[in-house]
């Protein structure tokens, strides 16, 4: 006892020193930039101006010889998209985006993902987002792996490298800073306010209706809206060009200008107004999610001037959509129109809207008519009045936005194979507890199973699939909640999602050991270890009962500390989570620095001493699971009134020392080996149930003596 004391003080006192090494080599860094901090980012020949009251954005200058002008704007994604990371606190990036959209620079000012502080390292992370300079908000991006960078400046869908083992954090950065970026440039360029792509609404391709032009407006599929002389001339009233229209005097009630307003995406319009070869080539003309509306004037005054230049952005007529500006350019199309006889003279324009301006066409879509007088000859005096007009698309021609179908859905179709043989490794769990006795039938069937398994659980779920569940998950709900920040960020990773969910249907059922038996990769290479170095014949120790509940408590106290340090500070909870090895041993493959390498070596090799003792008496996420598994709704293991009462035979054999004295399953420390439901269904290794056999059978029993298993 003295031996087994003195060994567990050592323990103790290695834990402290290796959880003094990980803190001091897990130190996060973060910073907010000042106009100093702007100055350095961005030297000389570039000028950064002062930091705007109404956009947290920097104006980036570029001096020449003879003037100043605005190059780009510079801003932190945490001001615009503070989306978490996997950790639960979000990527703060410094962002420069050129005029055209094009990102200047991109880089990382502080972030908390678990496997780029002390895992991968920073290294590849910075290597990741240098990937984006020069890149376009007008491209698609999108995330591979290995694929080719060539075409990045030319192409509508770019793609670039991803970060193995990372695939999740990558994914969360690049969805904050296209989020971000896109608020920026729709305030300064006529992008969209940040919306997400896959989050507005579409227009349903599958609704065609052949319709004349009366059938069009009786549909809402043309909007029409006349502004008479007399508006117009109520609109300059008090200004100084007041009264200087003699044909509105004459004829007030006359249109002073007809508009007609057309969504050609939509097949019941476009096809319906444009010739056949017009509307096939409009449909390679667009990329996807872009937008061509058509706008026609009769009447006295027109949507562009007469020096208007093609191909350009109208001079006159302005696109505003929930307040905000949206950039739309003429198309420069070279067709006709299917127009009624009064219509053919009048002008008309097909305007684009890219799809990064975020046009949702389910909301009202605003048209601003300027029209301007003047009065003078030299230095005339000139005054501008907006004429409002809205257009709004009948439901049935549109498909509403889900709110569940944001980016991250790439993460779920790309692994779709992965996800299919989870499920189908989640379901044969799940049909083999259900039948212990089939499962149970023999020690070899069930070591056979077992062991399969683990290696199924080890080698997909953990070291090919990434799908070690951790404490982070907790801390990063967590933060997220203190933060008051969406837990959408778990979206990006599917086999956390899926591997919660069962856990999280088994608490109710089976308890806590469904994960922590069954789930756990690192558990999984505890247990084979330990089973390896059995066969090399050294044989785990056993810890004394009262040693063992006191130590079991431990991993509680750990639990309370991380989740306590989540709530107050994001800084130790990145160095204290790292308590826990699966980092190193499951995603990095032992691939780190050395602190942290020989914590998971010891943990694991702590478990050919102490069968799995890492899992028992420290593992934080362990202990969270016991917790959970309190939700449990019946004692499923079956038990015999001789089991305890005086029967220990279940208890001396049970390496977690799950079961007390009188025979009852600690299901808050079980992981549900089996073992002794093996031994309660065998008559050959059940004493009672033998006993109870000799007994049918006339033979004398074997007396049951109560005795203490020892360490």
């Amino acid at each position: 006892m003295r031996t087994m004391a003195m060994a567990v003080r050592s323990g103790v006192r290695l834990l402290v020193l290796l959880c003094a090494a990980l803190l001091l080599a897990g130190v996060a860094q973060a910073g907010v930039m000042t106009r100093e901090g702007m100055a350095q980012a961005f030297p000389a020949p570039l000028v950064v101006g002062e930091k705007e009251r109404d956009l947290p954005v920097w104006p980036i200058y570029a001096q020449d010889l003879t003037s100043t002008s605005i190059v780009a704007w510079a801003f932190e994604s945490m001001d615009f998209a503070a989306i978490p990371g996997f950790s639960g606190t979000p990527f703060n990036l410094l962002v420069a985006l050129d005029k055209d959209g094009k990102f200047m620079d991109v880089r990382v000012l502080s972030q908390h993902e678990p496997v780029f502080l002390d895992g991968l390292g920073p290294a590849p992370l910075f290597k990741f987002v240098e990937q984006y300079k020069n890149l376009s908000l007008k491209q698609s991006i999108k995330i591979g792996l290995g694929q080719s960078s060539a075409n990045k400046a030319n192409s509508a869908n770019v793609y670039i490298d991803g970060v193995a083992k990372a695939t999740a954090s990558v994914r969360i950065l690049n969805q904050s800073l296209l989020a971000a970026s896109l608020k920026v440039a729709r305030a300064k360029m006529g992008y969209g306010e940040g919306n997400d792509p896959d989050l507005i609404a579409r227009i349903r391709p599958d609704v065609l209706e052949v319709l004349d032009w009366n059938g069009l407006l009786k549909a809402g599929l043309v909007t029409h809206q006349v502004f008479s002389n007399a508006a117009v001339e109520a609109a300059f009233k008090g200004t100084a060009v007041e009264g200087l229209d003699d044909e509105a005097r004459r004829a007030p009630e006359a249109p002073f200008v007809e508009l007609y307003f057309a969504h050609l995406n939509l097949p019941s319009a476009g096809r319906n107004l444009l010739p056949p070869q017009t509307w096939d080539y409009l449909q390679k003309r667009l990329d996807s999610g872009d937008h061509a509306l058509l706008v026609l004037a009769k009447g006295r005054y027109g949507i562009v001037s007469d020096d208007f230049q093609r191909g350009t952005v109208p001079d006159r007529l302005t696109l505003n959509q929930n307040k905000l500006p949206l950039e739309m350019r003429d198309l420069d199309l070279d067709t006709t129109l299917n127009l009624p006889a009064d219509l053919k003279d009048a002008q008309w324009r097909v305007f684009r809207v890219i799809a990064p301006a975020g046009l949702d066409p389910s909301l009202p879509l605003d048209f601003e008519l300027l029209v301007s007088r003047a009065k003078g000859q030299f230095m005339p005096e000139v005054v501008n009045r907006p004429f409002v007009f809205s257009a709004t698309l009948p439901d049935k021609y549109v498909e509403a936005a889900s709110a569940d179908s944001k980016t991250w859905t790439l993460s779920w179709t790309s692994r779709w194979w992965e996800l299919l043989i989870l499920l189908a490794g989640l379901g044969l769990l799940a049909w083999a507890l259900a039948q212990p006795k089939w499962l149970t039938a023999s020690p070899q069937r069930l070591n056979r199973f077992r062991t399969g398994y683990l290696l199924f659980t080890l080698c997909f779920i953990g070291w090919y699939a990434q799908g070690q569940l951790s404490i982070v998950n907790c801390t990063a709900v967590i933060q997220a909640l203190v933060a008051r920040r969406s837990l959408a960020f778990f979206l990006y990773d599917p086999m956390t999602v899926l591997l919660w969910a069962f856990a999280g249907v088994s608490f109710f059922v089976w308890g806590r050991g469904t994960f922590c038996g069954w789930l756990c990769p690192f558990g999984a290479l505890q247990e084979l270890i330990s089973t390896l170095t059995q066969r090399l014949g050294l044989k785990p120790l056993r810890v004394a009962t009262q040693m063992d509940r006191q130590l079991k408590r431990l991993k509680y106290a750990v639990l309370a500390l991380i989740l306590l340090s989540a709530c107050v500070s994001v800084g130790w909870a990145d160095r204290l989570v790292e308590v826990e090895p699966f980092k190193t041993s499951i995603t990095l493959n032992f691939v780190r620095e050395w602190p942290f390498v020989l914590w998971a070596v010891a943990t694991v090799l702590l478990s050919s001493f102490f069968y799995k003792g890492y899992c028992r008496y420290l593992c934080p996420l362990g202990a969270g699971m016991g917790l959970l598994g309190r939700l449990r709704r019946w004692d499923w293991i079956a038990r015999r009134s001789e089991c305890g009462q005086p029967c220990q035979r279940c208890r001396s054999d049970c390496a977690y020392q799950a079961i007390d004295k009188a025979g009852a399953i600690d299901y808050d420390e079980c992981f549900q080996c089996l073992d002794c439901v093996v031994i309660y269904e065998s008559a050959s290794l059940c004493v009672p149930l033998h006993n109870n056999a000799r007994r049918a059978a006339g033979q004398t029993v074997i007396p049951i003596v109560a005795v203490e298993p020892q360490p």
